[in-house]
């Protein structure tokens, strides 16, 4: 049992990037005649053509840029008053002698108000370096990558995927991550200090279901 216990301190946590995340290069035809003790078709590209990813298996740099900000502020205020007033006058020969001269008054009163305020931010840099895995057939490029690093008793897991479109790529073969479609970003971390940092299974039971 110990043993499992272990195994699930450094499970990797689930991801919602699209998969694979790394692919290996598609192979090429090869002709005998195409191919010459120097040149081969299989790893060579045009003379003048550049390094920028467009086949399965290249690789591409993506610059996230990520910032957004966003707030809301609403408020709402609902009154109501009302008053009735009811006098019954003294007649003469008329029945109901009890109610005559009786007088009433009546007053109700409502008052709402809500207030609510919303702010969020959200700041992501960094640089990573991902796997085309698809070439979708208007030439676009699926592209996804994942970055792993290990700091002392912890792993930190750095995902990215999303669609590039070719010609917002930059000579230097990157392209930021504002200019991605569909872009999944992930920051996940395992280890114990982060499992030290999650509520039991067992508090956000109660949490959820007890009413008080």
């Amino acid at each position: 049992m110990l043993s499992g216990l272990a195994g699930c301190i450094g499970v990797t946590p689930p991801t919602n990037v699209h998969q694979p995340m790394s692919v290996r290069p598609e192979p090429r035809p090869v002709t005998a005649s195409a191919s010459g003790a120097i040149y081969h078709v299989a790893t060579a590209r045009p003379l003048f053509e550049d390094r920028r990813a467009r086949f399965v298996g290249d690789t591409l740099t993506i610059h996230i840029t990520e910032k957004t900000q966003a707030s809301k502020t609403s408020k709402t205020t609902a009154e109501r008053d009302q008053e009735i007033g009811v006098a019954v006058p003294t007649i003469a020969g008329f029945p109901g002698k009890s109610f005559q001269g009786l007088t009433i008054d009546a007053n109700s009163s409502s008052k709402f108000s809500g207030k609510g305020d919303s702010d969020a931010k959200n700041d992501f840099t960094g640089t990573i370096t991902v796997t085309v895995i698809e070439v979708l057939p208007n030439g676009n490029l699926l592209v996804s990558g994942e970055k792993q690093v290990a700091i002392n008793q912890g792993h930190e897991y750095i995902r990215f995927s999303g669609v590039v479109n070719p010609n917002y790529i930059t000579f230097a073969n990157s392209v930021p991550s504002v200019q991605v479609a569909d872009a999944r970003i992930e920051y996940k971390s395992s280890g114990f200090l982060n499992e030290a940092q999650v509520m039991g299974w067992l508090a956000r039971f109660f949490l959820t279901f007890l009413p008080f």
